[in-house]
């Protein structure tokens, strides 16, 4: 969350996009000779036929007669704002086999790349190719992948790019079998509207299918999923089955699990069922104006205070004051705040402290800050009775050290501390504690491709580094609120790249928080999905409040979607999430500034 207005931040994001994606660079290795069972798997490689059978980010692409390295066309492909104009197709191939895969490129940040592998994606790049330069890399597919997707794609900001005669050279996949059925369903906890279940991996399976009492309930690509919008006190039966393109395996043998009787899962807090969530400048002023507290509509469900902020980096010692009157014109008392914090609460609404925003850099390096953080925080929460704590940890708060490499089970320091300082804090306050994240989309979703420093380092190591924290919360967290804004592009579960602005990247975004995905495409680390009453997805409220604004229209749009899977567009979500908790957006005083736009809107979808 940003504190200036207009707020624009693009650079460091991509700065740290460039560190992840050069990192890849690394990957280049060289072509082992082709078998004589091997064959070119690419279709219409030298883009004789126009785009057929690739697929551009944003329009990004078209194919063209000059200059080209080989035949009559070539691929020109031109990024443009925060759109690589990266260009793909999806290639069955062979499971556990060798593959070359080589291109032909022109440009500045050229890329050349392989996901879906099964084991380890590749990619490589040139920085600057003035000529026709020759692009290659090698990969092995895992014992059950069918398919890959190839890709090329441009940096953000650069010229057009031109790619020919890509070829993908490797075993042939024959003849699909369907699948074996998957052995070992399991479920674990449940919550009083959730079961997770977990189950083995079947040879050949692209996907697979869950069912509840008979009835085909959700699709995803891993091997666990977590079921959700159960009621309490219930008895399920549960199986599972794998798809490929030759069809759906037998279902599997049946696991019984009954829901907890109540609560669970951070619980709602008392939230209605739909709830708005803003943030209010409550200690500094910007472009949008001041809005005192008992100013603040009754559309708003869950009003994050920004922010609270720490004396040093590492000192964890969070202090949070009223914006000086020099500096807020019209600023309420300390008195008539907290007066108007018990009016809010008397009226059914929460009032958090929100850590951190893009200047607040908060690092719980050490025992002695993590306990300090529990102190600090805690006198905030008691001197303005206010209802809990949202995590707004941006910037460098949060990184992973090198050779941190699973979520599950996080040995970062700022990592566990912070784990630790919320669980502390939640058991002081009890089961109405409200804890709320607003995390950046590069540090959750982005960690479905990338995660920390990488398996061989040189890669960002902030890069999907809040999923340890969302996970080890996920049982006290109430909301979490993504946000969807001042990202580069992101690449969704339909391994295509998602771009902010419009439906489809809150739509591909928010289906990866409510179906999970496997941390940097390993199978055997799945982020399991979170219940659809604690994702919510934000947003900016005006044009002026940060990059990534959606229109009213786009905001039902996506809606729709993903509570009613109508107006999906080309991505087709794994599930339909009626409870959807709601939006959060930056921020209250935006949305004044601009008429009440977003707030409108969301009172109008939700009969507020």
């Amino acid at each position: 969350m940003e504190r200036s207005g207009p707020p624009l931040r693009p650079s460091g994001l991509l700065a740290a996009f460039s560190a992840v994606v050069l990192a890849t660079g690394a990957l280049l290795a060289t072509a082992p000779a082709a078998g004589a069972a091997d064959a070119d798997l690419a279709r219409n490689g030298g883009f004789e036929a126009g785009l057929d059978g690739w697929s551009c980010s944003g329009g990004s692409g078209a194919a063209v007669s000059t200059p080209v390295h080989g035949g009559s066309s070539a691929l020109k492909a031109t990024p443009a704002g925060s759109d690589n104009a990266r260009c793909s197709q999806t290639v069955t191939v062979k499971p556990d086999s060798a593959y070359t895969l080589s291109a032909w490129v022109q440009g500045s940040y050229v890329y050349l790349g392989a996901t879906g592998t099964g084991t380890t994606d590749v990619s490589t790049w040139t920085q600057s190719a003035g000529a026709y330069k020759q692009l290659t890399t090698t990969f092995r597919t895992g014992p059950s992948t069918t398919s890959v997707t190839v890709y090329t794609h441009g940096w953000y900001g650069t010229p057009a790019y031109y790619a020919d005669d890509l070829t993908l050279i490797g075993p042939g996949a024959g003849p699909v079998a369907v699948p074996a059925t998957p052995a070992g369903l399991r479920a674990g906890t449940a919550t009083a509207s959730s079961v997770p279940l977990s189950w083995t991996a079947s040879a050949g399976a692209t996907g697979y299918r869950v069912y509840r009492n008979g009835t085909k309930i959700l699709d995803t690509t891993g091997t666990s999923a977590t079921v959700t919008g159960l009621a309490a006190s219930t008895a399920y039966s549960f199986q599972a089955t794998a798809v490929n393109a030759a069809g759906e395996s037998a279902k599997s043998g049946a696991v019984s699990a009954t829901t907890a009787a109540g609560g669970g899962g951070g619980g709602d807090a008392g939230l209605p069922a739909h709830a708005l969530v803003g943030y209010l400048h409550s200690s500094f002023a910007n472009g949008s104006g001041y809005t005192r507290m008992a100013d603040v509509p009754a559309s708003w469900d869950v009003i994050n205070l920004a922010f609270g902020e720490p004396t040093s980096v590492t000192s964890g010692d969070i202090r949070f004051s009223l914006c000086p009157v020099a500096e807020c014109p019209g600023v309420e008392t300390e008195a008539e705040f907290k007066a108007a914090v018990k009016a809010k609460q008397a009226a059914g609404k929460k009032v958090l402290i929100s850590i951190g925003g893009q200047n607040g850099q908060v690092q719980l390096a050490s025992t002695a800050a993590r306990d300090t953080f529990v102190t600090s925080v805690s006198k905030i929460i008691d001197t303005y009775g206010l209802d809990g704590l949202d995590i707004d940890f941006e910037g460098h708060s949060l990184s992973l050290a090198t050779g941190d490499t699973d979520f599950r089970s996080p040995t970062t320091p700022v990592i566990v501390n912070l784990i630790s300082a919320v669980k502390t804090l939640k058991a002081k306050y009890g089961d109405d504690f409200v804890l709320t994240m607003a995390p950046e989309t590069f540090f959750v979703q982005l960690g479905y491709q990338y995660y920390g420093s990488g398996p061989w380092g040189g890669q960002d190591p902030r890069a999907g580094a809040y999923l340890p924290v969302i996970h080890a919360l996920r049982d006290d967290l109430t909301l979490l609120h993504v946000q969807d804004y001042n990202s580069g592009s992101i690449m969704g579960l339909d391994n295509q790249y998602h771009s902010m602005g419009g439906a489809d990247f809150h739509i591909a975004m928010t289906d990866m928080l409510l179906t999970g995905f496997p941390v940097a495409g390993d199978q055997s680390r799945v982020f399991p999905a979170l219940r659809p009453e604690q994702v919510a997805f934000g947003l900016p409220a005006s044009t002026q409040a940060g990059n990534g604004h959606t229109s009213p229209a786009e905001v039902t749009k996506a809606l729709n979607c993903l509570t009613k899977k109508t107006d999906c567009g080309t991505y087709q979500t794994h599930g339909t999430w009626s409870g959807l908790r709601g939006l959060m957006t930056w921020s209250i005083n935006w949305d004044r500034f601009n008429n009440w736009e977003f707030s409108r809107n969301f009172d109008a979808y939700f009969g507020g």
